[in-house]
């Protein structure tokens, strides 16, 4: 994928545990443009999402040609790639809900 996305996955790690510095955070977008960009340039779409805490989303996005890409997306709109590959397998997963 593009260099965009591998320089991303450090400050998204970063970011999810609190303390991205400022040349980190400078990798990360607006939700809107790294969803749009995944759809275009590798026709990826949201496979499943989970809560990280109360004010980060994890994101899966994946392909039918099999490569995917993960995300961490805060409140405020921004995402971060947490990490990308090849070769997603989704065998059918129900997760059971926290106190169910």
């Amino acid at each position: 994928m593009t260099g965009f996305f591998v320089a991303a996955i450090l400050a998204a790690a970063a970011i999810t545990v609190g303390a991205a510095p400022a040349s980190a955070a400078a990798q990360c977008a607006p939700r809107a443009d790294i969803i749009k960009a995944l759809g275009d340039k590798f026709h990826e779409t949201e496979a499943g999402r989970g809560l990280i805490n109360p004010n980060v989303v994890l994101e899966i996005f994946v392909s039918d040609q099999g490569s995917w890409t993960v995300l961490a997306s805060d409140t405020k709109g921004q995402s971060c790639v947490l990490s990308v590959g090849e070769g997603w397998d989704s065998p059918t997963i129900t997760a059971a809900m926290p106190g169910a």
